[in-house]
C-alpha cells in the first residue's frame, strides 16, 4: 500500500485528505492512502519518516513549509528560489526531495484575471505561502509589497501604516494570513477596505468559508474576488504528478 499524507499542525480541517480520498475513489486507485500527520513540533518529522513504511510523498502546510527544509536531502531549484516547500517526494532509496507546487496553483488561478492595469500587488502576511505568491507575481511581471504586523527590511507596510491610498495604488491584494478561516469567519485582515474599487482583484488563499469576510468586503466595492479552492486543486494535482506513483 502506497502511503501519502499531509504534514502540518492542527490540520483536522484539511482539504487535502478529503481531496485525495475522493480522487482515489473516482479513479479506482485502491493501493494508495492519504492521511494527516499532525505534529506539535517539526522535530517530530524524522519519526514520521522512520515509522511510516511505504511512505512515498507528503504535502506540507502551515507552519512547516520553511521549517521542514533542513530535513530534506535535496530541494528543487524553484522551491529553493521561493524559500518554501509544500511537497516532498520520497524516492525508492529513501531520499527526501522538496518541491513547491503552491506557486504553480496560485499563478495558474490568478493569471486569467490579470489585466494590463494590474501592475502592483499587496501580499498580506509573510509565511511560507506568501513566498510562493511573491515568486508567481514576479513571473507575471507584477510588482509587490508585503504587509505585516511589523515593518522590516522586506516588509514595506504594516497594518498600522497602510493607507487608503496605498490600497488604491495596489490593485491586486492577496490574503496569505489565516485570518477569516472557519470557524473564525468574521475575522479579516485590517486594511482600509474603502480604497478597494472595481479595478481590484482580491485573492484569498483560504477556501473555507468559500467567501471570507476579506472577499465579501472587496465584493461590496465591486472587486473581482477569488478564493483558494482552485489553487489547492491545482497544487494537489501537481503534487500527485511529482510523486509519480503509477
Amino acid at each position: 500500500m502506497n502511503k501519502l499524507g499531509l504534514l502540518g499542525k492542527n490540520i483536522s480541517y484539511s482539504f487535502s485528505r478529503a481531496y485525495f480520498k475522493e480522487k482515489f475513489e473516482n479513479e479506482g486507485i485502491s493501493d494508495a492512502t492519504y492521511e494527516n500527520f499532525d505534529i506539535e513540533d517539526i522535530k517530530k518529522f524524522p519519526d514520521i519518516i522512520k515509522n511510516t513504511p511505504n511512505l512515498k510523498g507528503l504535502n506540507v502546510t502551515i507552519p512547516y513549509k520553511e521549517a521542514v527544509m533542513p530535513y530534506l536531502g535535496k530541494i528543487n531549484k524553484k522551491a529553493k528560489a521561493i524559500g518554501a516547500v509544500n511537497t516532498i517526494k520520497i524516492t525508492k532509496k529513501g531520499k527526501l526531495i522538496g518541491y513547491n507546487t503552491d506557486y504553480y496553483g496560485f499563478k495558474k488561478t490568478l493569471e486569467p484575471f490579470v489585466k494590463p492595469h494590474h501592475k502592483k500587488a499587496l501580499i498580506l502576511g509573510t509565511g511560507g505561502a506568501s513566498k510562493a505568491v511573491a515568486y508567481s507575481l514576479k513571473e507575471l511581471g507584477i510588482e509587490y509589497a508585503y504587509v505585516s504586523r511589523k515593518l522590516s527590511n522586506h516588509v514595506q507596510f504594516s497594518y498600522d501604516t497602510l493607507t487608503e491610498n496605498d490600497v488604491k495604488n495596489h490593485e491586486v491584494i492577496i490574503n496569505c494570513t489565516p485570518l477569516g478561516t472557519f470557524p473564525d469567519i468574521n475575522d479579516c485582515p485590517h486594511i482600509p477596505y474603502q480604497g478597494i474599487s472595481k479595478n481590484h482583484i482580491l485573492f484569498d488563499l483560504i477556501y473555507n468559508p468559500e467567501e471570507t469576510t476579506f472577499l465579501s468586503r472587496g465584493k461590496k466595492n465591486g472587486a473581482t474576488i477569488i478564493n483558494g479552492a482552485n489553487m489547492l486543486k491545482l497544487q494537489a494535482e501537481k503534487s500527485w504528478s511529482i510523486w509519480d506513483l503509477y
